[in-house]
């Protein structure tokens, strides 16, 4: 990522948190470290070693907008069912992810199985997004009480800006030497940026007044198949013809800002 974008998501967070100090909402802050699971053109869709051997770690700062409570005057707003069941998150988030060949195909002894052995990619994703959480049991309730759990579903759309690193242990890619066929000419190691949608099943737990425990499980599917660096063309390869999508599963904290 340049630095101009950098500076560009600074800004447009600085402006967002400022836009809405102005409506009186409660806010809350938060971070969450995680793993994550990159289903790609690496490895064998379905298969144990390419589902646990291509996964990587996940970080991210998250932001909440609260309707059930207003902070300006410390008092709960008129309740109505959208405000005591729903948030908006806003979330900056980077995974990273090493990739390689996994399965049958990869396994083989032959020239193309030792091509696929040695292929190899990594996928650094940073994602600046929203989504609405719904919360079916209250709001209000599990604020005030402690150890308290409070299920939620999620849905939302993210940016995302990501570089992957393709490259052969046997040589430079699209060589007869170090590339299986159906790779020449489809793959990738410049990176680009898409949009992605989430969505996510997790609970948080009260820890106390002021503070909450959340975990989540969430699926992320983007709108292109170069995530991993590689694309073969799907008209001939129909067995690559999805876009790349991965599973997280994140463990966070959050702090209610007075």
């Amino acid at each position: 990522m340049t630095k101009k974008i950098k500076y560009l998501l600074i800004i447009l967070l600085g402006a967002h948190f400022s836009m809405l100090a102005q409506f009186g909402f409660s806010h809350e802050v938060g971070a969450f470290v995680g793993g994550v699971a990159m289903q790609s053109d690496f490895g064998v869709r379905q298969d144990f070693k390419t589902n646990s051997g291509n996964t990587g770690f996940a970080v991210g700062l998250v932001h909440y907008m609260n309707f059930s409570y207003r902070a300006d005057c410390n008092c709960y707003r008129p309740e109505t069912y959208f405000n005591d069941h729903f948030k908006v998150r806003s979330e900056l988030s980077y995974n990273s992810t090493q990739l390689q060949h996994y399965g049958k195909y990869a396994e083989k002894n032959s020239i193309t199985g030792n091509q696929l052995k040695a292929m190899k990619g990594e996928a650094k994703v940073t994602d600046i997004g929203m989504q609405l959480e719904y919360y079916p049991l209250s709001i209000r309730e599990f604020s005030a009480t402690d150890g308290a759990f409070a299920p939620f579903l999620g849905l939302g759309a993210h940016f995302t800006f990501f570089q992957n690193g393709t490259y052969s242990e046997l040589g430079p890619m699209d060589s007869a030497i170090s590339t299986p066929t159906k790779y020449i000419g489809a793959w990738s190691d410049e990176g680009g940026n898409t949009w992605s949608i989430v969505s996510s099943i997790g609970t948080r737990y009260k820890l106390n007044r002021m503070s909450d425990l959340f975990l989540e499980v969430r699926w992320q599917y983007y709108f292109t198949d170069w995530v991993d660096g590689l694309k073969p063309d799907p008209k001939i390869y129909t067995e690559n013809k999805s876009n790349d999508w991965n599973l997280w599963m994140n463990f966070g904290y959050i702090y209610y800002l007075d």
